[in-house]
């Protein structure tokens, strides 16, 4: 990853799982070609939204608890907070096993868009990278945060 580090937070492992399922969320080009298309390797919505909570339970807490070690401030944590609410919320209102269709389709997806947008577009200058390049497939998530 280019610009600042990856790793200069103590949990950059799990900020940079977050980041992708923001990436994902927030990018509705990519929606269409990936998971309106079926293209593998791109997860689902549903994997989106649990790499959002998955290790940090912030479907339970506030981001504002990791400033530090996963955000780097107040900002990128309410960011966060507005956008996992929102990923959280179209989960429960579509269903976990709901094709991205479902998602995409419901009155909601455009708010939940723009909150992970602005989410996204926070953390990724924060790592000094490009906010519009394309997201990551799963096999480069993982090759990113191997030990």
């Amino acid at each position: 990853m280019g610009g600042m580090p990856l790793n200069d937070l103590p949990w950059w492992r799990w900020r940079a799982r977050l980041r992708s399922a923001l990436h994902m969320l927030s990018d509705p080009g990519f929606q269409q070609e990936a998971w309106l298309a079926g293209r593998e390797g791109y997860g689902d919505v549903t994997d989106a939204v649990y790499r959002l909570v998955e290790d940090t339970w912030l479907d339970r807490w506030s981001a504002e608890k990791y400033v530090g070690t996963i955000f780097r401030d107040s900002a990128e944590a309410a960011l966060v907070d507005v956008a996992v609410l929102r990923a959280v919320q179209m989960l429960h209102e579509v269903g976990a096993d709901a094709p991205a269709s479902a998602y995409l389709g419901h009155p909601g997806w455009p708010e939940t868009v723009r909150a992970a947008r602005e989410a996204h577009v926070a953390l990724a200058v924060g790592d000094g990278e490009d906010p519009d390049a394309a997201p990551r497939s799963l096999d480069v998530l993982r090759i990113l945060t191997q030990v």
